[in-house]
């Protein structure tokens, strides 16, 4: 917040805490919502909750999704969304595979792959940006387009990854950091470094932010709006086909089925951190917390003695809810 938009609050006789509090809102509030769940599951099974190996358990397999959810929180700030990266996983995937197989490389597989993912993202970006579809339409065509390639191409077979264990390529992706971390826990917080500098220390994040708020105003401002749209979409690429890659050297197999369960996890840990679906809102911690929330529900649930059929009932509940939270909210602002 500007010096200036902080006057009329100081004149008003609000306390710094209370102009901070009101600044970061969206922060406090997923954090609170951290703390109580943490807390209802804590008291539901202490057993679990108070030992060391569930929140390894949750630094292993948390970043599967949580840094698509990152790099997805910028295309929902610019008032778009993707629905494809989870063939985006698969597709790019299967160019490492294919690729270390034929070559031996992991070097090289793992620059194609990257590829891979920019490209496909940037396709999304460009078909609606250039020709004018909707993103929602746009990106459940180019899903199931990738899915259906990846079937023609593998014929429903996976593919061994066990070549790239006890690599150093391996250990830096999924290995143990000092015995204990999981490797695909620091790329997440470095990514989430990442895209928090380019939302808040960047132009391009006042692009995304202005973008989202609303387009004409941004290009009356000289913001190429195309331009920060299609980037969005490229950057999302690239996290779904990161995040194809843990997964998959995680369990060292490449499977054609890769990423069909994380769309709900991903969109859940986005809304849940206070990303608006209106576009204009969102915070890097707000998704990084939310991700580990959503994380923890199933076991959680698990834990407490309910079913896990649960799981996906409050996953699609935290989506409404988030919704209706944040469309209540923007007309009181309004």
């Amino acid at each position: 917040m500007s010096v200036e938009s902080m006057a009329p609050q100081a004149k008003a006789g609000r306390s710094p805490f209370v102009v901070w509090l009101r600044t970061h809102a969206l922060q406090v509030g997923i954090t609170v919502v951290a703390i109580v769940i943490w807390g209802i599951f804590a008291i539901g099974s202490p057993q679990t909750f108070f030992r060391g190996n569930i929140y390894q358990a949750f630094m292993s397999t948390t970043p599967f999704f949580g840094i698509m959810a990152l790099w997805l929180t910028l295309v929902v700030i610019t008032g778009e969304i993707d629905l494809s990266f989870p063939s985006i996983m698969t597709i790019s995937m299967w160019v490492f595979a294919t690729v270390m197989m034929a070559t031996g490389n992991l070097a090289i597989a793992l620059v194609l792959m990257l590829l891979m993912g920019l490209t496909a993202g940037t396709i999304n970006g460009v078909i609606i940006t250039k020709v004018g579809v909707p993103s929602l339409v746009v990106t459940i065509g180019t899903s199931f387009f990738w899915r259906g390639m990846v079937k023609v191409l593998t014929g429903g077979t996976g593919t061994s990854l066990l070549p790239t264990r006890d690599t150093v390529f391996y250990e830096v992706f999924v290995g143990r950091l000092f015995g204990f971390l999981p490797m695909q826990m620091v790329w997440m917080v470095l990514f989430a470094i990442i895209c928090w500098v380019l939302l808040n220390r960047h132009r391009i994040g006042a692009h995304v932010y202005l973008t989202g708020d609303n387009p004409d105003s941004a290009r009356l401002m000289g913001v190429n709006v195309d331009r920060t749209k299609t980037l969005v979409f490229a950057l999302a690429g690239f996290g779904a086909a990161f995040a194809g890659l843990i997964a998959s050297l995680e369990v060292t197999y490449y499977w054609p089925t890769l990423g069909e369960g994380y769309l709900l996890n991903t969109l859940s840990s986005v809304f849940l951190g206070g990303t608006s679906v209106f576009g204009g809102t969102g915070t890097i911690y707000g998704t990084f917390v939310a991700s580990f929330i959503i994380g923890a529900i199933n076991a959680g649930i698990v834990a407490i003695g309910m079913s896990g059929f649960w799981t996906e009932l409050i996953y699609g509940l935290i989506i409404v809810l988030s919704v209706v939270v944040q469309t209540i909210v923007g007309r009181r602002i309004k």
